[in-house]
């Protein structure tokens, strides 16, 4: 639902329609404010069981918090359901899912590919 002014948007999670996150395969995002570039700001990513991210570089801060499932970083680290962490700027790195997972993300500036 959005206000005649287009000041206000709501949606409720059971109605979002994800769409492709920069050709990642098996990931999804809903990103509800259309005048931020995708994957800054506040959005919503989800990545199939099996499914990865691309290698990238946070231009800024990323804090984020696993609403369901399971998350690997590729240095090993286990991110579980409730887990609320936070990314400084300059931070590399890619993630994988088993289970698959569902995040809730804020992104200070977004992201860069890094070429591997």
């Amino acid at each position: 639902v959005s206000d005649p002014e287009e000041k206000r948007k709501i949606i409720n999670i059971n109605d979002i329609k994800f769409k492709s996150f920069d050709g990642e395969i098996g990931t999804s995002v809903f990103q509800l404010n259309p005048n931020k570039k995708l994957g800054e700001g506040f959005y919503i990513y989800k990545m199939e069981p099996g499914s990865k991210s691309l290698p990238h570089q946070h231009a800024g801060a990323e804090e984020f918090y696993i609403l369901e499932g399971q998350l690997i970083d590729n240095d090993g680290t286990l991110y579980q359901q409730g887990d609320l962490v936070w990314l400084g700027a300059g931070t590399e790195h890619n993630s994988e899912t088993k289970t698959g997972c569902t995040i809730i993300v804020f992104s200070e500036n977004g992201e860069t590919p890094i070429q591997v």
